[in-house]
């Protein structure tokens, strides 16, 4: 998935010449707490974010006279719509960022926030529909996705999304599959007849050990 096909195309932006109350007054009707500043080519030159208005109320600042260009963060990280959304996602964590604006041909074209970010997490791991979770551990080697892949299909259950992490050595792997069916026990049964360390759901009993 790339950035464009998540991000908000509607930014709603600040100058540097406009006072901070404004840029209040429009977090609060919008709800949002990050403003992008932009100059007359729609170029990006600076970021103001609530913390950045409190901060300098806090400070005695005049709300009414201060400028946007005095307060604003200069220092702007920004990203491409063709960006891929999980290398972006990984700009939101290094970097602890709340919001991400978006630029195409030094224009800003758009913007993600932290909270687009989560909900985009939600649908690509399946999370938001229902079904149950299997975890399975398997040898780090080649074809072990295909393998448990067509395990499942033999039940005609649907996959909804496939994870894979790291495990606790580097043998092994772990297999994470948003599986479409409220009783996975079936499954389970399956991939322990075929000796696969199921790590979750473990049912007494059944779970191979």
């Amino acid at each position: 998935m790339i950035v464009e096909e998540i991000m908000k195309k509607e930014v709603i932006t600040l100058s540097k010449s406009d006072i901070i109350a404004k840029a209040k007054l429009l977090m609060f009707e919008n709800r949002i707490r990050h403003l992008p500043v932009i100059d007359e080519k729609l170029a990006v030159v600076g970021l103001i974010t609530r913390s950045d208005i409190y901060r300098n109320i806090l400070a005695d600042g005049d709300e009414n006279r201060t400028l946007v260009g005095e307060v604003m963060n200069r220092d702007v990280i920004t990203g491409h719509p063709l960006d891929f959304v999980e290398e972006v996602s990984t700009i939101f964590f290094e970097h602890k960022i709340g919001c991400l604006p978006i630029v195409k041909d030094e224009k800003l074209v758009g913007i993600i926030t932290e909270t687009d970010m989560l909900h985009t997490l939600v649908q690509l791991t399946g999370a938001n529909q229902p079904g149950s979770q299997l975890e399975i551990r398997v040898p780090n080697k080649t074809g072990m996705l295909s393998e448990v892949a067509a395990i499942i299909k033999q039940r005609k259950v649907n996959i909804l999304s496939v994870l894979v992490y790291p495990s606790t050595d580097e043998l092994h792997k772990t297999l994470v599959f948003r599986v479409q069916t409220m009783n996975p026990l079936v499954l389970i049964e399956d991939l322990n007849a075929h000796h696969y360390d199921v790590q979750w759901p473990r049912i007494p009993g059944v779970t191979h050990e």
